[in-house]
C-alpha cells in the first residue's frame, strides 16, 4: 500500500479548498486568497496588511466560538433601531442613507453591527475590571484635540460629479482637469440642516479643495463630491457633546484592550501563512 504523506494531504487540501485556494491557516481554519483579494479591494491595503486584518478577524471569530459568544437577530435589530433614532431617521431612511453614503447593503450593515456587538461582548469577557467613565479632564483634552469633529458649517458649496462608471469617477478624481464624457457635474449649495446626519458627517470630513470617495448614488450609478467651500462654520459647545466624547473615549480604551489581547494571542496561536496574492 502506498504511503500518503502529510505534505501530499496538505497539497491536495490546498488545491481543493474554497474559492481561490487557501492563503493562511489560523488554528487550522482557512483564509482564502479570494478573501484577501476582496479585503485588498475594499480597504485599499497591501496583501500583507489585508492578511493581517483577516487574521485578526479570524482570531476574534475563533475566540468568540471558544467563549460561546453569540449575537441574536434581536440584538442586531435593537442596535440598528438605536442608530436610526440617534440619526433622527426612520429605519428605511437610515438603511438608504447607509447604502448611499457608505455603500453598505442591509446585509453588509447587519454583519458590521454583529461584529461590533460581538467585540463589545468579547471585551466584557476578557477585561480584568470594569472600565470607569472618562474624567472631565480626559473629555476636555479629547475635545481640544478633535475640535474639527465638533465643528459644522451652515452649508456646503460642492460640485457633484455623477457617472454610471465607478472607474470614470476614479479617473476624474486622479486628474480633475481631464474631461470625461460619461461624467456629468453640477454646482450645489447643500444646507447642513436639510440632509441626513450620515451625509452631513461625510461632507464635513472633506477638506476644501478635495474630493469625497466614490459613492453609490442609489440610482444604479456613482457620485463624488468636490468640496469648494464650507460656509459659516460654528463649533459646538463642549457640554453639548460630552456624551458623544465619553462614548468615543470608552471606545478607544476598549479597542486598546482588545488590540493588546489579540496581539498576545497571535504570538501564541498556530498561524501558517502559505501564500499571498
Amino acid at each position: 500500500m502506498r504511503l500518503i504523506t502529510l505534505s501530499t494531504l496538505l497539497a491536495a487540501y490546498l488545491w481543493s479548498a474554497p474559492i481561490g485556494g487557501v492563503a493562511v491557516l489560523v488554528k487550522n481554519t482557512p483564509i482564502t486568497l479570494f478573501e484577501i483579494q476582496e479585503e485588498m479591494k475594499q480597504s485599499g491595503t497591501s496583501a500583507n496588511q489585508s492578511a493581517d486584518t483577516l487574521i485578526r478577524k479570524k482570531l476574534e471569530q475563533l475566540e468568540a466560538q471558544e467563549k460561546k459568544i453569540t449575537v441574536s437577530s434581536a440584538e442586531i435589530n435593537e442596535e440598528l433601531n438605536r442608530m436610526a433614532v440617534q440619526n433622527k431617521l426612520s429605519m428605511e431612511q437610515f438603511l438608504n442613507a447607509m447604502q448611499t453614503v457608505r455603500g453598505l447593503s442591509e446585509k453588509d450593515l447587519r454583519a458590521r453591527v454583529e461584529e461590533s456587538i460581538k467585540g463589545q461582548k468579547l471585551y466584557s469577557s476578557i477585561a480584568f475590571s470594569k472600565m470607569g467613565q472618562p474624567t472631565a479632564e480626559e473629555e476636555n483634552e479629547y475635545y481640544q484635540l478633535h475640535m474639527d469633529e465638533f465643528s459644522r458649517p451652515e452649508s456646503f458649496e460642492v460640485t457633484t460629479y455623477v457617472s454610471s462608471s465607478q472607474e470614470a469617477l476614479t479617473a476624474k478624481i486622479a486628474d480633475p482637469m481631464r474631461h470625461i464624457e460619461s461624467i456629468s457635474s453640477k454646482d450645489e449649495t447643500i444646507p447642513y440642516a436639510k440632509i441626513n446626519p450620515q451625509l452631513a458627517q461625510l461632507l464635513n470630513k472633506i477638506p476644501n479643495g478635495s474630493f469625497s470617495p466614490v459613492l453609490p448614488n442609489g440610482k444604479n450609478g456613482f457620485m463624488s463630491f468636490y468640496m469648494r467651500d464650507k460656509l459659516n462654520v460654528v463649533t459646538e459647545n463642549l457640554d453639548t457633546v460630552r456624551p458623544q466624547i465619553a462614548n468615543a473615549i470608552l471606545g478607544e480604551k476598549r479597542n486598546q484592550v482588545l488590540n493588546d489581547y489579540f496581539t498576545r494571542l497571535r504570538l501564541s496561536a498556530d498561524i501558517k501563512v502559505l501564500r499571498l496574492p
